[in-house]
């Protein structure tokens, strides 16, 4: 064989063995992100009023349903908790119910473990008539030692995009002022095949 011979077909074979690897990866499922907050995250307006908070939610998918699990760490809050209040952006075009929200103390998961309510705080919920709030009055204060946090069950929003929830807390004492103790910025993805 001459090597011009040699050389056309060793390139014939690769380009059909660089073809077939294309090809094939073409075909291969892609991962899936999960519900989690980004290790980065970019923001135009980055003030030092802005803490980014923990979260996880089950399905990021538009109108699925997924469990959302908003935490409050104790690094988070720095006294007990009166009362806690959700902010909900306008645009997330959701009905919330009260029996569909809970508070409860968390486990917070991580690559051995799932996040998950480990035991419900008995609290009273009310839900803003315009849907822009959800109130949690626990019946005792709840104290700033162990990771809470509010579960909601739902079906995600229409609308991709990101959604700020922030948490704002009501200490217990003479001033009954909420003060804010930072946001989860939730991303809502479309739908995949």
């Amino acid at each position: 064989m001459t090597s011009r011979l040699l050389k056309t077909l060793t390139a014939a074979a690769g380009l059909a063995l660089a073809t077939a690897t294309i090809g094939g990866l073409a075909h291969q499922p892609q991962a899936r992100a999960q519900g989690t907050p980004g290790l980065m995250e970019f923001r135009w307006d980055n003030t030092r009023d802005y803490r980014k908070l923990y979260y996880f939610i089950t399905d990021t998918s538009r109108l699925k349903r997924s469990e959302y699990y908003l935490i409050l760490k104790p690094k988070d809050r720095k006294t007990a908790i009166l009362k806690l209040s959700v902010t909900i952006p306008k645009s997330f075009d959701v009905e919330i119910k009260p029996n569909q929200v809970k508070l409860c103390k968390m486990s917070e998961g991580g690559m051995l473990s799932r996040t998950r309510c480990l035991e419900d705080i008995p609290s009273t919920i009310e839900i803003a008539a315009d849907g822009s709030a959800i109130e949690i009055f626990p019946n005792t204060p709840v104290p700033d030692k162990g990771t809470i946090g509010v579960y909601i069950n739902l079906f995600n929003p229409f609308n991709i995009g990101m959604y700020q929830f922030n948490a704002l807390a009501q200490a217990p004492g003479d001033v009954p002022m909420a003060g804010y103790l930072g946001s989860w910025v939730i991303q809502i993805d479309p739908t995949s095949n």
